[in-house]
C-alpha cells in the first residue's frame, strides 16, 4: 500500500472527519447520496471493464469512486485499489460493499486536486464520469496526468455531449467541468493516446446516468 496521502485512511475503513477539499462540494455530494438508498447500479462501469481487460494488475486510482462498484471489481481482479472520493455518505456504503467482498482498498476523502498523492505511482488512473471542476491553473488535470506512473494508463471516460449542454436551471454549466477533451489536449510527446472516441455505452441497469447512450473514452499512456 502506499504511504497515506492527505485524507486517506486505513484500510477498509472510511474516513470520517479528516476531509480535504472544499467543503461546499462534499456537502452538495453527501446530500446527492442521502437522497438515494443506492445511487448508482452497484456493477462496475463497463468501459473500465473492457479497457481493463488487457492490463496487467499493479497499482489503480479509482477517482470519483462513489459506492465502491470499480473498486471493488478492481480488488477481486488483484489490483492494488487507492479509491479517492469526495461524499463521505458514499465512502462508507463503499467500505461497506468492499468488505462484503472480503477485498482491501485503500479510501482517500478528499477532492483530486487537493489530495496529496505520490506522483508516478499508479499503473492505471481510472476516472469513469468524474465531476471535476475546472480551474484556471487546471489542477484537477494535471492531477490526472501526475499520478500515472511510467507505462501507466490513465483512463478518462464522460457522457458524450454533456459538454455542449446549456446551463440547466438547476444550476449545470458544462464550463465549469473537466471534460475528456481538456486532458487530451495536455497530452505532450511523453504520452501515447491509445483510444480517444465516442461509442455507446455499455449501461448498467438502474442508477443515476443510465438514460446516456454514448460515452467518450480516453486512453492515454504514459510512456516516460
Amino acid at each position: 500500500m502506499i504511504t497515506s496521502p492527505a485524507g486517506s485512511s486505513d484500510v477498509d475503513r472510511p474516513p470520517a472527519a479528516d476531509y480535504v477539499g472544499d467543503p461546499t462540494v462534499r456537502a452538495e455530494w453527501d446530500t446527492r447520496y442521502r437522497e438515494s438508498d443506492r445511487l448508482w447500479s452497484g456493477r462496475p462501469n463497463g468501459a473500465l471493464v473492457v479497457e481493463a481487460a488487457d492490463l496487467l494488475p499493479g497499482r489503480v486510482l479509482d477517482v470519483g469512486c462513489g459506492e465502491g462498484s470499480d473498486a471493488v471489481w478492481l480488488a477481486q481482479r488483484g489490483w492494488d485499489v487507492t479509491a479517492l472520493e469526495v461524499s463521505g455518505v458514499a465512502l462508507e456504503r463503499a467500505a461497506g460493499h468492499a468488505r462484503d467482498a472480503g477485498v482491501a482498498v485503500q479510501w482517500v476523502h478528499a477532492g483530486l486536486a487537493e489530495a496529496s498523492l505520490p506522483s508516478g505511482s499508479y499503473d492505471l488512473v481510472s476516472a469513469q464520469y468524474p465531476a471535476l471542476q475546472r480551474t484556471p491553473d487546471a489542477a484537477a488535470e494535471r492531477a490526472l496526468l501526475a499520478a500515472v506512473a511510467p507505462g501507466g494508463v490513465l483512463l478518462l471516460v464522460h457522457h458524450a455531449g454533456m459538454d455542449t449542454q446549456p446551463v440547466h436551471e438547476g444550476g449545470f454549466d458544462p464550463a465549469d467541468y473537466v471534460w475528456p477533451a481538456m486532458v487530451a489536449a495536455l497530452l505532450d510527446d511523453d504520452w501515447q493516446v491509445e483510444v480517444d472516441e465516442q461509442r455507446p455505452r455499455i449501461t448498467p441497469e438502474g442508477g443515476a446516468g443510465a438514460h446516456h447512450v454514448d460515452d467518450l473514452v480516453l486512453r492515454a499512456r504514459r510512456l516516460r
